[in-house]
């Protein structure tokens, strides 16, 4: 049996994923490409202290005959599927500024971008993991809502969505088999684990009825998770918005690891309900808390989410996104905190 003393980063989080008594919560850091380009002293540090227990690995090509411009660069930028974007600075979040399929009467002659899946090599990321005691985490562009209100614009998408129009249905159908090409490529490499994504906008409110998410974006996530669960891999989910009115849905789709806005739902009731059904995988609120919070509201975040999900039994991953705007101090806190021992009143 695995020890403390003998436990590597990659068993760790897989016995965390499995809901198993582990020594610490892993720890899983995200560096943002500008914050290793000019504090790399820094990066170094803190790897050193607190070093992370998972592995990123990207094999997405990024380019394809519709790119145009660079988009960590100020300006204007069009991805490989048509979508132009805005970008105010440098590493920055670009905006949307033009839909490829607002008029959804060009759907017959729109080319999906099959070269997104189609040419991706994933000899570096096999060697990587044969190589790396860590859990190695693949990252895709699979996000079907997003997707959608990019290409056809986010207002009108969810708006057809919610009527069940064919041709925004058609849109998803053609969507998805992207996207499930992708999820296969991913699941055929030696990662230990798959992300995928979506986002329905800020609000506690889903921007579609229930009825229709559940009609037609529940069983793709689930397609994404049977076929990495078909490899043995885990399958992580990342959401931009409230995900209360579907946080059961998401469960029984299938998802292993999830990160979405939880800190302000009701985390005890939350947590009682979900232990060893899935794995909190950070919270989203805690990126612009480390950008704008104190140490002290850090702690009691952090102290907040492991006193609600952490019995030592697995069930929760450490997960911070270090930005530009986030300090070293702000970083080595969250981690800190989440190495801090918690009351034992009333845990069992």
């Amino acid at each position: 049996m695995t020890t403390a003393a003998t436990m590597t980063s990659r068993e760790r989080v897989i016995r965390t994923l499995n809901h198993e008594p582990v020594d610490r919560v892993p720890r899983d850091l995200r560096v943002a490409p500008a914050v290793e380009a000019l504090r790399g002293d820094e990066v170094a540090e803190l790897s050193f202290r607190y070093p992370a227990d998972i592995l990123r690995a990207d094999a997405r090509p990024h380019k394809g005959p519709r790119t145009r411009g660079n988009p960590a660069e100020p300006g204007e930028h069009t991805d490989a599927w048509g979508c132009v974007w805005q970008v105010p600075e440098r590493h920055g979040t670009g905006r949307l500024k033009l839909s490829p399929l607002a008029d959804l009467g060009q759907l017959a002659g729109y080319r999906l971008p099959w070269e997104l899946v189609e040419k991706p090599s994933f000899a570096a990321v096999n060697r990587a993991a044969a190589a790396t005691s860590r859990f190695v985490l693949g990252w895709t562009e699979v996000r079907p809502l997003e997707r959608l209100g990019f290409l056809h614009g986010p207002q009108d998408t969810h708006r057809e969505l919610a009527l069940g129009t064919r041709p925004i249905r058609d849109l998803l159908d053609m969507v998805h088999d992207v996207f499930c090409r992708e999820i296969e490529t991913w699941a055929a490499s030696d990662v230990d684990g798959v992300v995928f994504q979506d986002g329905w906008g800020p609000g506690s409110l889903l921007p579609i009825p229930p009825r229709a998410w559940r009609e037609l974006l529940r069983p793709l996530y689930r397609e994404y998770c049977e076929i990495l669960h078909a490899r043995d891999k885990f399958a992580f989910f990342r959401c931009e918005g409230s995900v209360e009115e579907v946080f059961e849905d998401l469960v029984q789709a299938g998802i292993d690891a999830i990160e979405a806005e939880v800190a302000s739902l009701d985390l005890q009731r939350l947590a009682d309900r979900y232990r060893g059904r899935i794995t909190f995988w950070g919270a989203a609120e805690h990126r612009e808390l480390l950008a704008s919070g104190t140490a002290e509201e850090i702690r009691a975040a952090v102290h907040r989410l492991g006193s609600a999900v952490d019995f030592g039994r697995g069930g929760v991953i450490a997960q911070a996104e270090w930005t530009p705007a986030v300090s070293f101090d702000s970083v080595a806190a969250f981690f800190e905190q989440w190495l801090a021992p918690l009351p034992m009143d009333g845990r069992t």
